[in-house]
């Protein structure tokens, strides 16, 4: 097919937004959103989910479509990224999607290995157990009995992985490195990625400072709003986290901004890692602040 789409992605606070309707407005084309937090209606002000005002500048698809409430993965979004591609296909030259979670995109690029179907009482169960003291240690112990090959590859740190690798191997019957087949599908389409980059200290900048600015938009009271609902996977996520950990009493305001200016920074150094094989494209024409041909 003629379409051609292009992927906008890099770290946080880097200003994807902003460029991207510049794209989105010089191309003609819709906005398909790939950040895996500005998916959920619950979730505004901490997420830094595009304003009413851009969001007017050009269609945009999943902002604010999902519920916290329900479990998603990078598996769904491949599915339903791809089922709107191929509507809005016939209608376009060029699809932009914007955000910077690697895995949605990866997803979208490569597939993703079909697993089971999250069931809801053993999610619950599992994420209760990873709460207690010495959860993360039986969580692996398991894993460890049900696939030793993912107990040695896997982050064991990552609390959500391990649980994730039990919930499968439980549901299936089988381990959970069998499903990862890594054999990428066909796609009908051009698809070439765009990395945005600022060097580190204005990164970090611009990073505080958008994290002082949701404070005054209000994030306080939306993590507030947001506190019988921390369990779920959506809230695990810098802004919403060190709020509810002040909200606990573990440590005061000025603490919990300066440990969400922190962990936001390091979230950002991550998405660098995670695109370092991106061959870099400074000087594409896409990539200006107003770009053109």
């Amino acid at each position: 097919m003629a379409t051609k789409i292009i992927i906008l992605t890099g770290p946080t606070g880097v200003g994807k937004t902003e460029q991207g309707l510049a794209i989105a407005r010089l191309l003609k084309t819709p906005v398909i959103n790939c950040d895996s937090r500005q998916i959920y209606k619950e979730l505004r002000i901490g997420v830094a989910r595009p304003s009413p005002e851009e969001l007017s500048q050009a269609t945009h698809y999943f902002i604010a479509t999902h519920s916290i409430h329900q479990p998603y993965s990078a598996g769904d979004y491949e599915r339903e990224a791809w089922e709107l591609v191929m509507r809005l296909a016939p209608f376009h030259d060029y699809l932009l999607m914007v955000g910077g979670s690697g895995l949605y995109i990866d997803a979208f690029i490569h597939g993703i290995d079909q697993m089971p179907l999250p069931d809801a009482t053993l999610r619950k169960e599992l994420m209760d157990m990873a709460e207690e003291p010495q959860g993360l240690e039986e969580l692996r112990s398991r894993l460890r009995i049900l696939d030793p090959v993912t107990y040695a590859r896997i982050d064991l740190a990552n609390k959500r992985r391990v649980m994730r690798a039990v919930e499968v191997c439980l549901l299936s019957g089988k381990p959970y490195h069998s499903f990862l087949t890594h054999i990428p599908k066909k796609r009908p389409f051009e698809i070439e990625v765009l990395l945005m980059e600022k060097p580190r200290k204005e990164l970090y900048d611009r990073i505080d400072k958008r994290v002082f600015h949701m404070m005054e938009e209000g994030l306080l009271e939306e993590a507030r709003n947001l506190l019988p609902y921390r369990q779920l996977p959506a809230l695990r996520t810098v802004g919403y986290r060190e709020l509810f950990g002040h909200f606990e009493g573990k440590y005061p305001l000025e603490e919990a901004i300066s440990l969400i200016c922190r962990n936001t920074r390091r979230y950002a150094k991550r998405q660098l890692t995670y695109w370092r094989d991106v061959p870099r494209k400074e000087d594409h024409p896409l990539l200006r602040p107003d770009p053109t041909w």
